[in-house]
């Protein structure tokens, strides 16, 4: 591990998932940013593959709870194909310059992944901006419980730290935010698959489903905001 500290004063740790791809790790939190299984193949199949791709519309507006390492966005970048994409990130810590330059996301012989992983990190802060060919991006630096969501969106990746870690991001008023800031048919994809948090996620008008977990992890949850507004599950 490599210990860093971000311009925030938090202490992190730099380390190498079970993939090979790095994650990062926060001790006073005791709680990883990624599955130590593997940073790659979780975001690919919580984010990309049980959310991305899961989405018909051509111009599609994404909100991201916890940018983190960028590693959700960059992975939405490099998958996006035919969409047009605005891209919403919250986040509280943004990490420094050098923990970018560490994180090994971009394949070795790719000098353009470099460069689009590496201008992710430098474009400004509370700015809407180009980003890449069909994409736009809003890196917001505040946390969801605090935020008036500048948009309405058809996908949420939920990445937020664990509910036993951060409980003030999965009560029903924070789901019921997202229900409302969501357009029909909207997708929001986690990690988590608690009992408790599927029932938050009802409770606020979401069709919730239970999916395969990524390596490490038996479950994960899909939620679904109905095209008519109706719950079938209430």
């Amino acid at each position: 591990m490599t210990k860093k500290k971000l311009a925030s004063g938090r202490e992190i740790e730099v380390m190498i998932s079970e993939d090979g791809s790095h994650t990062l790790f926060v001790p006073e939190l005791n709680e990883h940013y990624h599955s130590t299984h593997g940073a790659i193949q979780e975001s690919m199949h919580v984010f990309i593959n049980a959310g991305l791709a899961h989405c018909k519309k051509e111009n599609l507006s994404i909100l991201e709870i916890g940018l983190g390492t960028g590693l959700n966005a960059f992975l939405t970048a490099l998958n996006r194909g035919a969409h047009q994409i605005t891209y919403h990130s919250l986040e509280k810590y943004p990490i420094t310059e050098e923990v970018v330059k560490e994180l090994n996301y971009c394949a070795a012989d790719d000098p353009q992944q470099k460069e689009l992983f590496e201008k992710l990190h430098q474009l400004p802060w509370n700015k809407q901006v180009p980003w890449t060919a069909g994409m736009e991006l809003l890196k917001l630096e505040t946390d969801l419980t605090s935020v008036n969501l500048p948009s309405t969106y058809d996908l949420v990746y939920f990445d937020a730290f664990a509910p036993d870690i951060q409980p003030e991001m999965w009560s029903d008023e924070i789901f019921s935010k997202l229900y409302s800031a969501m357009n029909p048919g909207g997708i929001l994809t986690t990690y988590c698959a608690k009992g408790i948090i599927r029932r938050r996620l009802i409770a606020a008008g979401f069709k919730v489903e239970r999916l395969p977990g990524p390596p490490g992890k038996r479950e994960m949850m899909r939620a679904t905001k109905s095209i008519d507004g109706m719950n079938d599950d209430k």
